[in-house]
């Protein structure tokens, strides 16, 4: 049994558990709280403290570098899911940093405006704390303040893909491909407060979004 040790509204983690929807095998989550990482350093023997974390068996699979994909190229190799094939080696490189820098890098901040509705009272302090270290003090409620012009940041970060889905069902070709995942992990994240939707002039994005959300392995029965 494969099991994703996570935080429910990681875009990280969301990227890794659709793939693992996705491949149809049978696989546990296990929530860790956003300020207690110690169950995190204790499986990975001290070598790391953030999520997601996959173990399969014996293996336990981090990530080695902020755009490394262990893990999402560990899951491809063990369920034989084709999301790196080699005629888009390069590409899919170029692509998933764009990705995980100028959408992630707004999307996360619109969804987290809303903490207080998803993260558990038990460990609201432990978030709050986190981010006013890391960005600032204040940060959440400038963020608040900034929702509009967050907002057009990131519409004008989605407008390269939405283009890229205009002509073809994912990103790259009629199959999806890693960065398919990434890119909707990114958006769940955003789209996990229930406080927004996709912007409407997005048209084709909207549909891209449904699409990979229910995708599923060809290998699978339909």
């Amino acid at each position: 049994m494969i099991e994703l040790y996570q935080f429910p509204w990681s875009p990280y983690c969301l990227v890794q558990r659709r793939i693992l929807e996705y491949s149809g095998a049978p696989f546990r989550v296990v929530n860790i709280p956003n300020g207690d990482r110690a169950r995190i350093w204790k499986l990975t023997r001290r070598r790391y403290y953030q999520v997601p974390v996959v173990r399969a068996g014996k293996s336990i699979v981090f990530e080695t570098g902020d755009n490394s994909q262990v893990i999402a190229k560990y899951l491809d190799d063990l369920l034989g899911l084709g999301l790196f094939p080699k005629h888009w080696r390069g590409l899919q490189d170029l692509l998933w940093p764009v990705i995980e820098n100028d959408v992630e890098g707004v999307a996360f901040k619109l969804n987290d405006i809303y903490w207080r509705e998803f993260v558990p009272p038990s460990d609201q302090l432990r978030f709050l704390r986190h981010k006013e270290r890391k960005f600032g003090r204040g940060c959440l409620d400038r963020w608040r303040q900034d929702r509009a012009s967050l907002l057009a940041q990131l519409a004008g970060a989605l407008a390269p893909f939405e283009q890229m889905v205009s002509q073809r069902p994912y990103l790259l070709e009629e199959t999806p491909r890693f960065v398919d995942f990434d890119l909707y992990g990114m958006l769940a994240n955003f789209l996990y407060s229930g406080r927004y939707r996709l912007p409407p002039t997005l048209k084709n994005l909207r549909l891209w979004y449904r699409r990979v959300e229910r995708a599923r392995h060809p290998s699978l029965p339909n």
